[in-house]
């Protein structure tokens, strides 16, 4: 049988990998069914092919690829650390590339981790890195602690390497990635009477708890710490003592790798690539049995051992649901019986109203996945698809590519580890919104009710009563402008976003302008839905972007928006405000916004894909739309106080 591997082979042969490189996802996608490599616990065998993937791609020409497909993102990552790190270069090209990112690494020198991030004329700091990995291992403390020693001076050596993180946490480029410290035996078993031994274990967990509180204390974002203990828990040895001793190797290629894996799931959630969607399967996916064949009396999902298993994973669905993970259902069943199980069934976690979507049918699950989106108003790459058939994952994969896949089997305990394997939900930072948001779709369909009550459009409108906010972000909700730019493809004006440590910079810079919209209506609050940055230069505003959540869209929230804006450049005495759109793959419904509002075209037409200026003198600024109220400008005056 022909392997993602063995394809990926075959174009590097032929030399056009570069020219392919938009396939290999979907090849290196082919590894984690259910028997491939990555069978069993879905870590550590993934991992290592991960690694070979990335072997394969080693020798790729960046620029090429990039000519061939100019939208491929590009991460650069710098790697440093205690001791040899450079091992884990290759699985974290692979895991890139299976997000269908490119990565461009940066590796510091042997040791000199604390030289690398401190000083802003190292390789590392004028690469400008995305992410910078900081590998830790136990020398990261042993280094500091005398030949004879007791676990009291291993208690003031991590104190010191505490202090020495939470330093680089602040000065280092980039997003800073640092790590939980395994505690080799070859260390613990020095000491060899059991009340120091446990006395050393106290310690040191304390120090790696104490390393993963950092993150409490970074307001900025720019500080993540992975566990390691999970992923040692699931894979092999922390090291092998010959490559530690020998080359300083001091983590196994095994643990390298796991780890590269949650590198790859925060790579792609930095860029804005997180899954919002998880449709599901029900018949020997969320329940054992068939729920046509054998009735209601025939499923289960406790009771069992199997029925346990699958009880489990419903508690799993259901925790990743209280964090915003949208829940849906596309199952080859009637939809009464579907409903009623949903409503009655004993033995059931999930309920109907935890789903955001149920498609209970006999059509084709590309086509409920399509319709899965269209409903909710997200891109099909926005979905994770969970199912047990291989025939049905076999026909979304083709219809449907954009969808993540993950491939479940007759081994319910299973279904757990193989949905949480790709990270495909992971966010640096969860807010608010994200907890609400189950919520506000289940809202969107009361708003979709009166929509259709009305008779017509604008009779919609002034019943819907909306409300909006246009004022500089309050401190805690840079998180959520962050997420709102990095996720928002269909209204983006000219593309990409920025994490949230750039947006505190941008937000305290004067002569930058950014500011939070925020929406509510008669259903509830919408939080904060829209973003606006800008430039003031020489007596005139440039609108660098502008972001507005897709919940939101055709209410007059854009126009109300915009016509803050130019009012209160108008009342600063600007003498214009100029702003260009991008065109992207998704975001042709912003491209009418700015001639909505009055402002005209700069430069000549240029072809469909071109990027288009746009002046407004501010001679006549457009009203609100008359059904929106204004509650909040950046002046800090409501629709109540006179304009």
């Amino acid at each position: 049988m022909t392997t993602g591997l063995d394809r990926l082979r075959e174009l590097r042969a032929q030399g056009v990998l570069e020219k392919a490189y938009d396939q290999v996802p979907g090849l290196l996608a082919l590894e984690s069914g259910p028997g491939g490599p990555r069978a069993g616990s879905g870590t550590a065998g993934g991992a290592v092919s991960a690694a070979a993937a990335g072997r394969l791609l080693g020798g790729l020409d960046a620029d090429a690829v990039l000519a061939h497909h100019p939208r491929t993102p590009v991460v650069t990552v710098a790697v440093t650390g205690q001791s040899t790190v450079g091992h884990v270069i290759d699985p974290l090209r692979g895991e890139l590339a299976r997000h269908g990112m490119l990565l461009r690494p940066v590796l510091g020198e042997h040791g000199t981790y604390l030289r690398d991030l401190t000083d802003s004329g190292s390789e590392l700091w004028t690469a400008r890195p995305d992410l910078t990995l900081c590998l830790l291992d136990a020398e990261t403390v042993f280094a500091q602690v005398p030949a004879v020693w007791r676990p009291e001076d291993v208690e003031r050596a991590a104190q010191e390497a505490l202090g020495r993180c939470a330093a680089l946490a602040e000065a280092a480029p980039g997003t800073l990635v640092l790590n939980t410290v395994p505690l080799p035996r070859g260390h613990s078993h020095q000491l060899i009477d059991h009340r120091s031994r446990a006395l050393l274990g106290a310690v040191w967990r304390e120090f790696n708890a104490r390393l993963l509180r950092l993150t409490e204390s970074d307001p900025g974002g720019r500080l993540v710490v992975i566990d390691l203990d999970p992923l040692i828990g699931e894979g092999g040895p922390v090291t092998d003592p010959r490559l530690a001793g020998h080359a300083k190797v001091r983590l196994g290629a095994e643990l390298l790798a796991a780890y590269a894996r949650e590198v790859g799931h925060l790579a792609r959630a930095l860029a804005g690539r997180v899954r919002k969607c998880l449709v599901l399967d029900l018949d020997n996916t969320l329940w054992d049995g068939v729920l046509g064949e054998e009735g209601p009396e025939g499923i289960a999902a406790a009771g069992t051992l199997r029925g346990e298993a699958f009880g489990t994973f419903q508690k799993c669905v259901k925790q990743l649901g209280s964090q915003g993970v949208l829940l849906a259902v596309s199952s080859k069943n009637d939809e009464g019986p579907v409903l009623r199980a949903l409503s009655t069934h004993p033995d059931l976690v999930l309920r109907e109203g935890d789903f955001v979507r149920i498609n209970a049918n006999w059509e084709p699950k590309d086509a409920n996945l399509a319709d899965i989106a269209r409903e909710l108003d997200l891109g099909t790459d926005a979905l994770v698809f969970a199912d047990d058939s291989p025939a049905e994952r076999a026909q979304v994969r083709h219809g449907t590519p954009e969808v993540a896949v993950v491939a479940l089997d007759e081994e319910p305990a299973l279904h757990v580890t193989r949905l949480l394997a790709d990270g495909w939900f992971d966010t640096p930072r969860l807010t608010d919104e994200d907890r609400a948001r189950t919520g506000e779709y289940h809202r969107q369909r009361e708003r979709r009710a009166l929509h259709a009550g009305s008779a017509s459009h604008e009779e919609f409108l002034r019943a819907l009563e909306v409300r909006v906010g246009l004022a500089p972000p309050r401190p805690h909700e840079f998180a959520r402008m962050s997420q709102l730019t990095l996720r928002t493809h269909q209204f983006n004006l000219t593309g990409g976003g920025h994490p949230e440590s750039e947006l505190a910079v941008l937000a305290a810079d004067p002569a930058r302008l950014l500011l939070a919209a925020r929406s509510a209506d008669r259903f509830g609050d919408n939080g904060l839905v829209g973003a606006v940055l800008g430039t003031v230069t020489e007596g005139v505003l440039h609108l660098d972007n502008m972001w507005l959540s897709c919940r939101v869209l055709a209410r007059g929230v854009e126009q109300a928006c915009l016509a803050v804006l130019l009012d209160r450049a108008r009342a600063l005495g600007l003498s214009g405000v100029s702003a260009r759109y991008v065109p992207t793959a998704r975001n042709h419904r912003a491209r009418d916004l700015y001639p909505s509002c009055g402002f005209t075209r700069t430069g000549t037409d240029g072809p469909a894909d071109a990027v288009v200026e746009f002046h407004h003198d501010l001679a006549r600024v457009p009203d609100v739309p008359a059904h929106v109220r204004i509650t909040e400008t950046p002046g800090g005056r409501g629709s109540d106080e006179p304009r």
